[in-house]
């Protein structure tokens, strides 16, 4: 029983869960049905909703609530992109809500274009809906001659996209429109044999053949357009009402068949090549050849094709040179010389980085390993300098005597041994001095460095000295007279040595600055600017130098 009525109050639980779930779902869909009737992003009023979504009867109820006036200045409110109810009807194809609005409207109204430039008229072509531009006439026949930001008309606009029907439509209507151009001088015909609509170039060239002959602000005809593109066709739509089309040159001296070549269009340049009456070795403005255009560009496959048709290159024809065209491959050779100039000397720039950074970092290990280096041989020399004082020969008094103290050396006396305890004293308060430093400076510039290793450098030179003189002088004593040759000899080895090294030390330093000096000489005087990578890096990288 007690199983029984938990698996109820479980099941219960369940049932009032899933009616909390139903409700919240309910309140939802209510929510988002709300959301979609909103004005939303583009702020749309309910009677552009109603247009939006075909709903006939709302759009009349709509109308129906408001006055006159007030009807006709609801259906000019444009929303936040410029569109009117009209438009939004007109867009959608809603042919019967744009019948109805247009009862309430004026031409004015209308005319109104959204912010993208586009009219009802205008949109209502683009998107193709023929039973709303037949209603759009039927209520304002001059809606067709309005013109967007670019002087397009809505003839223009429904070409472009290859709406043949609505096409048809707007040639009945006035045929004339085919005249009009755009602000850049493109008929509709430019436009619509551009972008391969061959059913939409026929309509138009059975209206106004004229057209065909017709030229944009480039100088270019419709078939200079229609080589453009991928349909071939078009060029024997295009010329069949007269065939001199095909002679017809743009503002460059530009024919159809030099622009087909160099976009490497060979279909069309083998379409061209087909017909009759074609020039085949035209020049343009620039002396060129359609053959000429052809290596120009590299495309072999054109080459091979305009030689099989009998195609030469300009100066094949025997003609004179072209002045403009010798001036601009004058001006070609130039620029091409200083941009290969300028790269070079990028290159020389990056080079010389490289190699001065590598210099740099040369440099920096030579300095460090010096530093080091001195560092062991100053804390050596400290080393020996202080044992040796507590080990002379001799060794020292043990008994106290007259004329002596205890732990005095038994050659105190002696003058060799006067100049050995001053120099090796030297040598040690030298080496400890060195070792302070070193310890204690730490220097990151790289200038700061070499002086310091410099000083440190002439400091381990004294030192040096200093120990080798009271070690000759200790020489003197350990002899004796009776082998006083023997430290003379030490003498006599130890001095041309140690001399011999200094002296060829302070040559290499001499050496190095005299160099130093010479190349910071050159280099602002910008001769080193001349020099190849191997001079810079000769001149400047040494295996070793003295500091």
């Amino acid at each position: 029983m007690e199983k029984q009525k938990s698996f109820r109050g479980f099941m219960e639980k369940q049932k009032s869960f899933r009616i909390v779930m139903e409700r919240q779902l309910s309140f939802m869909g209510s929510e988002r049905k709300k959301s979609k009737e909103s004005p939303g992003k583009r702020g749309d009023l309910p009677i552009h909703l109603a247009a939006r979504a075909g709903n006939l009867s709302k759009v009349k109820e709509i109308i129906q609530n408001c006055s006159n006036y007030e009807s006709k200045d609801l259906l000019a409110k444009q929303n936040l992109e410029g569109e009117t109810p009209l438009y939004v009807a007109s867009e959608n194809g809603h042919a019967l809500i744009v019948s109805e609005i247009l009862k309430y409207l004026d031409l004015q109204t209308a005319s109104i274009t959204a912010r993208n430039g586009y009219d009802s008229f205008h949109i209502a072509a683009k998107q193709g809906h023929l039973e709303v531009l037949r209603e759009l006439l039927h209520s304002f026949p001059n809606l067709a001659m309005t013109t967007d930001l670019s002087n397009s008309t809505a003839l223009h606009t429904a070409a472009t996209q290859g709406h043949i029907d609505v096409v048809n439509l707007l040639l009945e209507s006035d045929s004339n429109l085919a005249k009009i151009a755009r602000n850049n001088g493109k008929t509709v015909l430019h436009s619509s044999a551009r972008m391969g609509h061959l059913e939409v170039v026929k309509a138009l060239l059975n209206k106004d053949p004229s057209t065909a002959f017709r030229t944009d602000k480039k100088g270019q005809t419709a078939l200079h357009m229609a080589v453009k593109g991928q349909n071939d066709e078009i060029l024997l739509e295009l010329v069949k009402p007269d065939r001199a089309v095909l002679s017809l040159e743009d503002n460059k001296g530009n024919t159809a068949l030099h622009i087909a070549t160099k976009k490497g269009r060979s279909q069309n340049v083998r379409c061209l090549l087909s017909m009759e009456g074609l020039n085949i070795n035209a020049t343009n403005k620039a002396g060129e050849t359609p053959l000429d255009v052809a290596e120009k560009f590299g495309s072999p496959e054109l080459v091979s094709m305009l030689r099989d048709a009998g195609a030469a290159n300009s100066t094949d024809q025997g003609k004179p040179p072209n002045a403009s065209k010798q001036l601009k491959q004058t001006v070609s050779d130039i620029k091409h010389d200083v941009q290969s100039q300028l790269q070079q000397t990028r290159q020389t720039g990056m080079r010389v980085q490289k190699i001065a950074k590598k210099l740099k970092k040369l440099h920096i290990s030579g300095l460090n390993n010096a530093i080091n280096s001195a560092t062991v041989v100053a804390v050596l020399i400290a080393t020996v300098a202080f044992a040796a004082i507590f080990t002379v020969p001799g060794q020292y008094v043990e008994e106290k005597a007259q004329g002596f103290s205890l732990g005095q050396a038994n050659i105190a006396n002696n003058a060799a041994f006067l100049i050995f305890f001053v120099f090796d004293s030297l040598a040690l308060f030298i080496s400890l001095a060195v070792v302070v430093v070193q310890t204690s400076v730490v220097v990151i510039e790289q200038k700061a460095k070499k002086q310091l290793v410099f000083v440190i450098n002439k400091l381990m030179w004294m030192a040096c000295l200093f120990i080798s003189i009271a070690f000759i002088s200790l020489t003197y004593v350990v002899v004796g007279s009776h082998s006083r040759w023997l430290a003379i000899y030490a003498t006599v080895i130890g001095s041309l040595i140690m001399l011999s090294t200094i002296g060829s030390m302070c040559y290499c330093v001499i050496l190095h600055r005299m160099e130093e000096t010479r190349l910071r000489a050159e280099s602002r005087s910008f001769s080193m600017s001349h020099a190849s990578d191997q001079e810079i890096f000769n001149s400047e990288y040494k295996r070793m130098y003295a500091l």
